[in-house]
């Protein structure tokens, strides 16, 4: 049986320094939101005249708010493009491997959908230019959401059944700068 691609949907954001951080997280806690299907309280979070939603999860939370810095960081690095950087966040579904021997036997992740979130980092110069890149953060950020929102609520197809009583049914994983990351941190060798 041949292994099909999970869907891939891209949203593009665009922040100035001070708020690229944040906008990141409010960006990945949406996601997670519609994404992370155990018990969850609830939360929202006010950023840039939107009200967002987010979850009440100390380790999410914590693995989301390094991920973020990691991608700030490797924006403002000199080894990256110039104010551009992307994060992956992948879902996964617990497989048995279908192995012919004994030995090899487990389970196996498959990714199921993968989010990838392109940021561009501006930095205004003068007065005119901050409240311009505001307004532009601000339709950004609220773009994306929405695209989020329509994504989820319509492609529901491809999510695989509970098969689970774990508490989190589906792993998942957020990598930084997906595709300048050699093979040994896409095999986990090397995870940062």
């Amino acid at each position: 049986m041949e292994q099909r691609r999970p869907p891939e949907y891209i949203l593009e954001v665009f922040a100035d320094p001070a708020c690229v951080k944040d906008v990141v997280k409010a960006i990945l806690h949406t996601i997670f939101f519609h994404r992370y299907f155990s018990s969850i309280s609830p939360l929202t979070h006010d950023l840039l005249d939107l009200t967002l939603p987010a979850i009440d999860d100390v380790d999410l939370e914590t693995l989301i708010d390094q991920r973020a810095g990691a991608l700030v960081r490797a924006i403002e690095s000199a080894h990256q493009q110039r104010g551009r950087g992307q994060l992956a966040i992948q879902f996964f579904e617990k497989r048995r491997r279908k192995t012919y021997f004994s030995f090899g036997k487990g389970d196996e992740e498959v990714c199921w959908e993968q989010w990838l979130l392109d940021v561009t980092l501006a930095t205004p110069r003068t007065e005119t230019d901050v409240l311009k890149v505001r307004r532009a953060m601000e339709k950004s950020l609220h773009k994306a959401a929405l695209k989020i929102i329509t994504i989820v609520n319509r492609d529901k197809d491809h999510i695989p059944p509970i098969t689970t009583t774990d508490a989190n049914p589906f792993p998942y994983q957020i990598v930084v700068n997906p595709k300048t990351e050699g093979w040994g941190q896409r095999i986990g060798i090397f995870a940062s």
